[in-house]
């Protein structure tokens, strides 16, 4: 017996488990707190940043927009992120020690304590290290395999998590 349109359905069984979902869910977790912390130390030092704004405005909208893609299960992100996320954090590592530099008689403070300042900018440094690490991870878990196959035959393997495929338009 063929199968009928309606009852084909695409299944993306890498994406169910237990592992997948708390990866995906640790990767997004990561992206944003970086995006807030940075958020915090661009807007707490402003009046210092002497013309950084631009790059850690770019960070906080991109990294927010990957947050949400990688919510969406899109797995081509992830290697971007891990890309930015090394970039980010040698750019930390070498800012903060300057903000603890600033913490001396002479300097005019910013919005923030310098020194509140440079232990968030540290703080970046091991978070953009478990980005890569977590981003990497969630790669390598293949999110993007698909298997086709009638209703009845991913009900049975996979427990009833089928997606069903969007109907063929007539032309």
């Amino acid at each position: 017996m063929e199968a009928t349109g309606s009852d084909i359905v695409i299944v993306r069984p890498n994406r169910q488990g237990a592992e997948a979902k708390a990866t995906k869910g640790a990767v997004i977790l990561l992206l944003v707190a970086s995006s807030a912390i940075t958020a915090i130390v661009t807007f707490g030092g402003w009046s210092k940043l002497e013309g950084a704004q631009i790059w850690a405005i770019f960070y906080i909208v991109i990294y927010l927009v990957m947050a949400y893609l990688v919510s969406q299960w899109n797995r081509g992100i992830l290697p971007v992120a891990a890309a930015l996320a090394i970039l980010f954090a040698v750019v930390a590592l070498v800012a903060a020690p300057a903000w603890f530099d600033r913490d001396k008689a002479g300097f005019v403070d910013p919005a923030l304590p310098p020194d509140i300042l440079g232990l968030l900018t540290a703080i970046l440094v091991p978070i953009q290290i478990l980005l890569i690490a977590f981003a990497m991870r969630a790669f390598s878990q293949k999110w993007n395999i698909e298997v086709e196959g009638t209703r009845d035959e991913a009900d049975r393997r996979y427990g009833g998590r089928s997606t069903p495929r969007p109907a063929a338009t007539a032309s």
